[in-house]
């Protein structure tokens, strides 16, 4: 997961969604920052802290990073204005980056995925990664290695405390 940021560089960024089921569900291998192209209720929406990232893929298609089943609802004091709660996003990034995740997901079978969503320094931005889908018994290998890992850290807890 090299490139990938971890919780404790969340400090100064406000995130308003994550998919945490993509750690679950790939092989997290490099990760990117990326602009997102928003209208204002969906920008109002986020800031609200309304999004989920679950099912949300990006595409490369003539050139351009698009984000899509990204869910932002819509706005509840938006009128006629407000936008479509799934539709396709465009990603700012640039032309060596996109040529970059294009290269990789053709000749190597992976997919881009979006890991959160957050305000940086006032722009809504969209954390991505290279990621490989994971198989049935891999999942299963990840879940026996956290709960080994609790186990674990329990007994030092209990160690500490005396109760051996």
């Amino acid at each position: 997961m090299a490139g990938v940021r971890r919780e404790s560089d969340w400090s100064a960024d406000k995130v308003v969604a994550r998919n945490r089921r993509a750690a679950h569900d790939y092989h997290l291998e490099s990760g990117l920052e990326a602009g997102l192209v928003l209208v204002g209720t969906e920008v109002k929406a986020l800031r609200a802290g309304r999004a989920s990232l679950v099912d949300g893929f990006v595409e490369i298609d003539g050139g351009e990073a698009w984000l899509h089943a990204v869910n932002i609802p819509s706005y509840a004091q938006g009128s006629w204005t407000n936008h479509a709660a799934k539709r396709k996003r465009k990603l700012l990034l640039h032309r060596v980056q996109i040529d970059k995740l294009e290269r990789r997901v053709r000749e190597g079978g992976m997919t881009i995925v979006p890991l959160s969503l957050y305000f940086s320094g006032g722009r809504a931005k969209v954390e991505i990664a290279l990621a490989r889908g994971k198989k049935s018994w891999d999942k299963r290998h990840s879940l026996a290695e956290r709960e080994a890992r609790r186990e674990i850290e329990r007994a030092a807890g209990r160690r500490l405390k005396g109760r051996a």
